[in-house]
């Protein structure tokens, strides 16, 4: 089962997979990288609090090239934006459970716990143009 997924800065050397999981995880990313509508279909290994399970549950309904205020989802779920954000904040599986897709009321709002213009928050960017959704 895969534990968690990770961003990597450009300049990393990749290494091939050494596992069929890593391999398949390889290619369904990928494929994402090739359709950002592709539906990601890995095993996860159970993580975080219920709470927790409940925010990356709800995300992965949010389409790709669509996204939902913090404020929305936090509605939809009944809990508080700035919970759903530490959640956010928390999610092993960034491309499972896109939480590139929430963004703020007031903009895109923060990434993985990083609010100032770094690595994170250029990914965001980056998947959501990807994705169409800028």
């Amino acid at each position: 089962m895969l534990s968690r997924m990770d961003y990597l800065p450009a300049n990393t050397v990749l290494i091939a997979p050494q596992n069929q999981l890593a391999k398949e995880v390889a290619r369904q990313c990928m494929a994402y990288f090739q359709d950002p509508h592709w539906q990601f279909d890995l095993p996860t290994k159970p993580a975080g609090t219920e709470h927790q399970r409940k925010v990356w549950t709800s995300i992965q309904d949010i389409p790709a090239g669509k996204t939902r205020t913090y404020g929305d989802v936090a509605k939809k779920i009944k809990s508080g934006a700035r919970a759903l954000g530490t959640a956010c904040g928390a999610n092993p599986y960034p491309l499972i459970a896109p939480c590139h897709r929430v963004v703020s009321a007031q903009g895109i709002g923060g990434f993985m716990k990083e609010n100032s213009p770094g690595l994170y928050r250029q990914i965001k960017l980056w998947l959501l143009r990807h994705e169409g959704a800028l």
